[in-house]
């Protein structure tokens, strides 16, 4: 079998769903779970028929994986039907016992031609340990290896018009750009918000008042929004911005923690921008979709240098004050932002 790397695994998963033909071995993860699910469906539906699903259909996980249980499912022979599936659910196998590991390897080089296998990690990590080399072997030369990544902005924003539109509901392009502004930009969160908002509106036409009714911003977006508004000067706002999620209940420490990661990225936007770089290369460093680090490079443009490196100095004294004094952490906080607006006034 083709040895597969998993920077191509996603487009074989595709070919081989729109083929017929996938492959034996599968290992799935990644932040957009919504997709990982989906694919899921796609292969059952594909492999099994919905009346003798219940025979051919394997599902194991935590409670109920062992090395029997999982040779077993894997050497069933389909019933009345042609073939059969095993997922795995979220089972680290690089931390089996030696002994075990062995056979695994064993079971994933010789899986029947009938069967196909799916190691799926939602809750637990896909982290495969290169130095058992054996098995590691088995997974790169008989499995595709499948990340299921964040999706770009341009792709989300027809996505999520088109769940609109499938509830008849319409939504500029715009408003889907702010939905996504505001959540965690996962499939799974905006498929959750979608149904919201279409059930709280009841025009055909969704607004932003519709949005902002029923969604509540993540902490990163509203932290994001913070320091956008320091940039542009727009001091009042940014003190609000911060009242806004201390209301939401967000915990100081969590606030504070956002606040020093989006400068942190911020400054290494800004030390990029000087050197003549691109957002392809804050994209590389931080692993993030391209219209995050696209946002963050045009927020870096309103810093300077010594904007960032005053700033990561002013985060850290409040995180040693919060944790170290008896002063109260949202006025800390708000002296922070103070200061921040202190240092942009100041170039």
């Amino acid at each position: 079998m083709a040895k597969k790397q998993d920077n191509t695994g996603f487009a074989q998963l595709k070919q081989g769903l729109k083929d017929k033909s996938p492959d034996r071995l599968y290992f799935f993860y990644g932040d957009e779970v919504f997709l990982l699910h989906h694919y899921l469906d796609q292969l059952r539906k594909l492999l099994l028929d919905p009346l003798t699903e219940s025979f051919n259909y394997h599902r194991l996980n935590s409670e109920t994986f062992n090395l029997q249980s999982f040779a077993d499912s894997v050497e069933n022979l389909p019933m009345m039907a042609e073939k059969t599936m095993v997922l795995v659910e979220d089972i680290d196998i690089f931390k089996l016992p030696e002994a075990d590991r062995g056979k695994m390897t064993e079971l994933l080089s010789d899986i029947p031609e009938y069967c196909t296998v799916v190691f799926s990690y939602i809750t637990a990590a896909w982290k495969p340990d290169k130095r058992f080399k054996k098995l590691w072997a088995a997974v790169e030369e008989n499995g595709t290896i499948v990340e299921f990544k964040k999706q770009d902005q341009k792709d989300l924003v027809a996505w999520v018009s088109r769940h609109f539109a499938s509830r008849g509901k319409r939504i500029s392009t715009e408003l889907c750009t702010h939905l996504i502004d505001i959540t965690d930009g996962t499939m799974t969160s905006l498929s959750s918000e979608i149904e919201k908002i279409c059930a709280y509106s009841g025009a055909e036409a969704i607004c932003r008042e519709d949005i902002d009714a029923v969604t509540e911003p993540v902490l990163d977006a509203v932290v994001f929004q913070m320091t956008d508004l320091l940039s542009s000067g727009n001091y009042i706002q940014a003190f609000q911005k911060l009242q806004q999620l201390l209301k939401m209940q967000q915990e100081p420490i969590s606030i504070l923690g956002a606040v020093g990661g989006n400068l942190r990225r911020i400054a290494t936007a800004r030390t990029l921008l000087d050197h003549g770089k691109s957002a392809a290369e804050l994209q590389k460093l931080y692993g993030i979709p391209d219209y995050p680090a696209r946002k963050t490079m045009d927020a870096a443009r309103g810093f300077s240098a010594s904007f960032c490196a005053r700033a990561a100095e002013l985060v850290m004294e409040t995180d040693y004050r919060m944790k170290t004094s008896y002063d109260d952490s949202e006025r800390l906080l708000e002296v922070l932002i103070l200061q921040l607006a202190q240092e942009v006034g100041n170039g």
